[in-house]
């Protein structure tokens, strides 16, 4: 497996160019970029604004682990505007445009949401209203996913949505097609469930992971926890993920960055995973 390290763990404001250079000198093999309304990477990025990431990339001899994007938050496949849901498609179409162009293998993707509570204001949507509208927006999506060769893949979050490894391996199933898996999040399931569990069920289905830790008795958002300072069960999670046969990249998503010196959760989070990936620290 490869240790990569997502952008949003860095500091706000921190250039692309300098996460990927902080990124390198704190050990990691890659760096997952995310797609945002506007700036260095946004909706507008043109073929130039790519090839100038990509010799960022280069030079700093970095892989692309992966590309997210937290644009669902604001435009849901599930929302009960059509035009809010036309929104959401049409950044995955621009996700997976990128993504191609960038070389990353799977994306991001929140499929909707039935309610979300650290959003004040969050619309609530009837779950099987929400099932069906996310089933139709990412069937659609798919011949555009098989076109780029790059699979769209589920995140769990907190969502109120596929709420268990056994729905999102059937909502997974349903689209028969390679192009459509799990980006599973170690961290956002263990409010509710054990993690190498999931792992074991979704298997093949798992394109890509995000790894963070959560201690259950803070609850909430407060429950997010630097790695090893939490309750994933990590031995667990590994021996699960080398059964199923996962060898693509483990990322960690650090959210929030410290507010004093925040460069060093990049090198403490590195460190952690030598730890769970039993490699020797660099």
């Amino acid at each position: 497996m490869k240790k990569g390290i997502n952008i949003w763990s860095f500091a706000e404001g921190t250039s692309i160019e300098d996460s990927i250079t902080l990124a390198k000198k704190a050990g990691f093999d890659g760096i997952e970029l995310s797609l945002n309304a506007s700036g260095e990477l946004g909706l507008d990025a043109s073929d130039k604004d790519i090839r100038q990431i990509k010799s960022y990339l280069e030079e700093a001899e970095l892989e692309i682990a992966g590309l997210a994007t937290g644009l669902y938050w604001d435009y849901a496949m599930t929302s009960e505007k059509a035009d809010n849901r036309n929104k959401a498609i049409d950044i995955c179409k621009k996700q997976l445009e990128v993504a191609a162009a960038l070389g990353v293998d799977a994306i991001l993707v929140i499929p909707g949401a039935v309610g979300v509570d650290f959003i004040p204001g969050s619309e609530v949507v009837a779950y099987d209203t929400a099932y069906e509208r996310a089933q139709e927006a990412i069937a659609s999506l798919v011949p555009y996913a098989k076109s780029a060769g790059v699979s769209i893949a589920i995140e769990n979050v907190w969502n109120k949505f596929l709420l268990s490894p056994l729905e999102l391996k059937n909502f997974i199933d349903s689209f028969q097609s390679e192009y459509v898996g799990s980006y599973f999040d170690v961290g956002n399931v263990v409010h509710s469930g054990y993690p190498e569990q999931w792992v074991r069920i979704l298997g093949h289905r798992i394109k890509k992971v995000h790894f963070k830790d959560y201690r259950r008795e803070a609850g909430g958002l407060h429950g997010f926890v630097d790695l090893l300072a939490g309750d994933v069960d990590y031995p667990a999670v590994m021996q699960a993920l080398r059964d199923i046969g996962y060898d693509n990249y483990v990322s960690a998503e650090m959210i929030p960055p410290y507010k004093h010196y925040s460069e060093q959760i990049i090198f403490n989070t590195s460190a952690a995973m030598d730890a769970i990936l039993g490699r020797s620290s660099k």
